[in-house]
């Protein structure tokens, strides 16, 4: 937010190296989904210079429609506990911490989920919401210890209030953008990439999500929402990196719904129903997990 007085000086989120923000520049392109997979796929890596595997959470900066819960697990988790000092502590499942607005909104009766719960607030509510899930989380584990090598954040769509505060107030090291072939959803790329660089924050690059289809009956990818050639035109014009192409799998929204991340998921049955397009996916987020840390790292 512009204030009297010169530019606002960007500060770094307490216990955490680097910020990596995922983003798109429209809903619906399965941008949730890849941050929470991207984020334990980051945890995964062992990198030699850090000799044991790289410590990772997930901040959900989606006020108005946060996934991170549903994706994790965690809908119906209680809310955050606070530390001595009045800071939140992040909610754990399958070993990764988190952190929405969705584990802070009212429950509609005992036994029942925040689902149903609406944030029904004006900008500048909005911008204190975000500013606190930034500032007043305690990222260590238990509130003591090393905190977080990797913080992603999943940001809501588009280039409004929240990218603004978060591109304006924290030093971020990178940003991805999910993207799915059709020309409406490419179309938003560009704004997405032009409102990062506007504020500084650098774009590690770009993923394709719904690439194509692989039937379990057939080897022969099937582009069901258009070639992704334009796609790759795009990242090129603007001179940002094409981390990878994911399939159109069946079992990540599966998995998403189940609250285990496709990347955890390792059933015969689900590897067999998923054929192909399974494995390519889960060594395509490994792949760009690599990478995205390689970047983070140079920074």
């Amino acid at each position: 937010m512009p204030r009297r007085g010169g530019t606002i000086q960007k500060r770094p989120i307490p216990h955490v190296k680097k910020v990596l923000a995922v983003a798109s520049g429209k809903g619906g392109v399965g941008k949730s989904t890849i941050a929470v997979n991207l984020a334990f796929s980051l945890a995964m890596q062992r990198p030699p210079s850090l000799g044991r595997r790289i410590r990772v959470g997930v901040l959900d900066l989606d006020i108005f429609g946060p996934s991170v819960p549903t994706l994790m697990g965690l809908q119906h988790a209680d809310e955050p506990p606070l530390t001595s000092t009045g800071a939140m502590l992040p909610i754990t499942n399958h070993g990764l911490p988190t952190m929405s607005m969705g584990y802070l909104l009212p429950k509609s009766g005992p036994g029942a989920s925040r689902e149903d719960a609406a944030v029904v607030w004006r900008g500048l509510m909005v911008q204190k919401a975000v500013q606190q899930l930034l500032f007043d989380v305690d990222w260590r584990d238990g509130g003591e210890g090393p905190g977080l090598d990797v913080l992603v954040v999943d940001m809501p769509p588009g280039t409004g209030d929240v990218q603004l505060t978060l591109g304006q107030l924290v030093a971020v090291d990178g940003a991805v953008i999910v993207s799915t072939p059709q020309d409406v959803a490419l179309t938003d790329v560009r704004r997405g990439i032009s409102m990062f660089r506007k504020v500084s924050v650098p774009i590690t690059g770009t993923i394709l999500n719904q690439s194509y289809f692989v039937c379990p009956s057939c080897a022969t990818p099937h582009y069901l929402f258009g070639s992704p050639a334009a796609f790759r035109s795009i990242a090129a014009s603007l001179d940002v990196p094409v981390l990878g192409e994911l399939p159109l799998v069946k079992g990540v929204s599966v998995g998403g719904d189940n609250g285990v991340p496709y990347v955890l998921t390792s059933s015969k049955e689900q590897a067999e129903e998923d054929s192909a397009g399974g494995a390519v996916w889960r060594n395509v987020m490994q792949e760009i997990a690599g990478t995205v840390w390689h970047a983070l790292k140079e920074k």
